[in-house]
C-alpha cells in the first residue's frame, strides 16, 4: 500500500464472519462476508459484500457489489433427466461407502457459472439461476428469480425476473462505463465520494471525466 492509500483507507483485509463457510474462494480488498454465508468456488471483487445467510457457488463477482441477505447465486440444479433427481445419483457418497461424487455432474455445474459485473445490487432473497450473466450497475429486486442474462444498468424483478426499467439513459450509462470508477485508485475514490453524495449524475460525470487520475 502506498502512502496516499495509507492515509485514506482502513485495513484492506477481507472481513469474514466466524460463522461463514468458504471453500476455494478468492476475496478482494475490503470484501465483507456476513453471518452464515456459504460460498463455494466464488471470486469476490474489491469492496463487494455478502449480507447474512446468502449462498453462492461457481460465481465471479465484480467490485462494489451489494449482495443482500438470504440471496442464492447459482442455485443448485438437479439432473431431472435421470431416473431420480435426488442427490443419491450425484452424491451417493453421502449414503454408500464405496460410491463417490459424480464428477461429470459436478463439471456440468461448474460449466454453468454465474458472472456478475461491478456495482450490482442483488436484493433480499433473490435467486440467480445457473449460467446467468448480470451486467455492471444492474439491480435485481427482492425475491426475484433470475433465469436470463440481465443487461448493464437494468432493474429487474419478479418470478421469473423481467425488466422494469434502466437506471440511466443510454448515453449516461455509456459515460459511466467509460469512466470505470470501480477501477480507480483508492485515494481518487475517496476524493470522489462527497461528489457522489451531492452531485446529480450528469454533473458528477462532467467533473470527474476531466479529473486526471
Amino acid at each position: 500500500m502506498d502512502r496516499a492509500e495509507n492515509l485514506v483507507l482502513k485495513d484492506p483485509e477481507p472481513r469474514i464472519h466466524p460463522t461463514a463457510e468458504l471453500k476455494a474462494c478468492k476475496l478482494g480488498r475490503y470484501a465483507s462476508i456476513g453471518e452464515r454465508v456459504i460460498l463455494r468456488e466464488v471470486t469476490v471483487g474489491d469492496f463487494s459484500y455478502f449480507e447474512r445467510h446468502a449462498e453462492a457457488i461457481y460465481t465471479t463477482i465484480g467490485k462494489f457489489c451489494s449482495i443482500a441477505a438470504n440471496s442464492r447465486i447459482n442455485a443448485l440444479e438437479h439432473p431431472i433427466e435421470r431416473l431420480t433427481q435426488h442427490k443419491v445419483s450425484y452424491r451417493p457418497n453421502e449414503y454408500f461407502r464405496w460410491l463417490g461424487v459424480d464428477a461429470g455432474f459436478r463439471e456440468r455445474r461448474q460449466a454453468k457459472s454465474v458472472s456478475i459485473g461491478h456495482d450490482v445490487w442483488i436484493g433480499h432473497g433473490a435467486v440467480i439461476m445457473p449460467g446467468v450473466t448480470i451486467g455492471n450497475g444492474a439491480i435485481v429486486g427482492a425475491n426475484a428469480v433470475v433465469t436470463r442474462d440481465v443487461p448493464a444498468y437494468a432493474i429487474v424483478a419478479g418470478v421469473p425476473a423481467k425488466p422494469l426499467r434502466q437506471r440511466f439513459a443510454a448515453d449516461i450509462a455509456a459515460r459511466i462505463e467509460s469512466l470505470a470508477w470501480w477501477d480507480w485508485a483508492p485515494e481518487r475514490l475517496a476524493r470522489a465520494v462527497p461528489d457522489m453524495q451531492d452531485l446529480p449524475i450528469e454533473a458528477f460525470l462532467d467533473r470527474w471525466e476531466n479529473d486526471a487520475p
